[in-house]
């Protein structure tokens, strides 16, 4: 996927991000979280078309916010680094087993 990202006016827990050939995908938003160590934000999605059976897929990508805590095309980043990437994944496994984080 590209960094391209527009959000849905009607639901701001869904975005869709668009990639290099200008395919659209509908993705919900897990949860978003910011990492005092790395100093950046990051927001964990999920393909909005799968179903309760299915096992679903997370992406996560740091983002930068404007000071009304909105974000553009430009905003999304890939998790380069392995030790990034690892802290994120860290905290998704921490969300996924407690069930009061996931609801479940």
């Amino acid at each position: 996927m590209s960094e391209k990202i527009n959000a849905n006016q009607d639901n701001d827990r869904q975005i869709t991000l668009v990639d290099e050939q200008g395919n659209e995908e509908l993705f919900e938003i897990l949860f978003t979280f910011t990492s005092e160590d790395y100093g950046k934000s990051y927001v964990l999605l999920y393909p909005a078309a799968v179903s309760d059976d299915d096992d679903v897929e997370v992406q996560a990508f740091s983002y930068d916010a404007d000071a009304d805590g909105g974000v553009t095309s430009s905003d999304l980043h890939e998790i380069t680094d392995d030790d990034e990437w690892n802290m994120v994944q860290g905290v998704l496994n921490t969300f996924l087993s407690d069930d009061r984080l996931s609801g479940e």
